[in-house]
């Protein structure tokens, strides 16, 4: 589904990511995870377009769009939820929902079922939500954009326990039910490799371990020193 070859880039002169690659399946669950400044952002922003590529390809449902501009990409199948939400303030929720849409199996009826908070908030403009509505309404928008890879960076970061719990459920809902393929970047590596059927561990700019999830839940320890915590 998505399939990242030694790609490197960063922003203007500063090289940020170097020489990364990984696949993730249809149906899948990957997260990214390491510390605050190795590049995971990065990485995403040059997936979508918005980070300068120096090198390396970008492979989505069979076709290279590392060339190609960010709304092109949009329309060849990515999502993304960015890690500032990037919610319009003058819009409604309705008018953010309306239009994203893009033909597919996810429905604007679909996605306020999946966040019944913002069926109460149609006439709500951006700006006077909640950052648990605003991120709602963010991954929402990128839903109905019926993506084939839906990259979500640090969805969690900011909130309360009970919408993180929320947004848990609402996420393995979201994979358990469409064929999407899903790139999770999250600094809270419980929920990331709770929710992921595999893991990546990025330092200074590249992939430095791969893991079943599964076999790295629980180990504090060995995690941390995988990230560099323990240096």
């Amino acid at each position: 589904m998505l399939e990242v070859r030694k790609l490197s880039g960063g922003w203007g002169p500063t090289q940020v990511v170097e020489d990364v690659s990984f696949r993730v399946e249809q149906g899948e669950t990957l997260a990214l995870v390491g510390r605050n400044g190795v590049g995971k952002t990065t990485l995403l922003e040059l997936l979508v377009g918005r980070a300068r590529l120096r090198s390396g390809s970008i492979h989505l449902n069979g076709g290279d769009v590392a060339l190609l501009p960010t709304h092109e990409r949009a329309r060849r199948g990515f999502g993304f939820v960015p890690q500032s939400r990037e919610v319009f303030p003058s819009l409604t929720v309705a008018e953010h929902l309306e239009i994203a849409q893009r033909p597919g199996a996810w429905s604007v009826k679909g996605v306020v079922d999946l966040f019944p908070r913002l069926a109460e908030r149609l006439k709500s403009h951006g700006d006077t939500l909640s950052g648990g509505e605003q991120q709602m309404l963010a991954i929402a928008r990128a839903l109905l954009g019926n993506p084939s890879a839906l990259l979500m960076d640090e969805p969690f970061e900011g909130l309360a326990p009970i919408i993180v719990e929320h947004l848990v459920r609402s996420i393995r809902q979201i994979v358990a039910n469409s064929s999407l393929a899903l790139l999770l970047v999250e600094q809270r590596v419980d929920i990331a490799l709770n929710l992921s059927h595999r893991c990546l561990v990025m330092d200074r700019g590249r992939i430095v371990h791969e893991s079943v999830s599964a076999a790295l839940a629980g180990d504090e320890a060995g995690v941390a020193s995988l990230m560099g915590l323990g240096e």
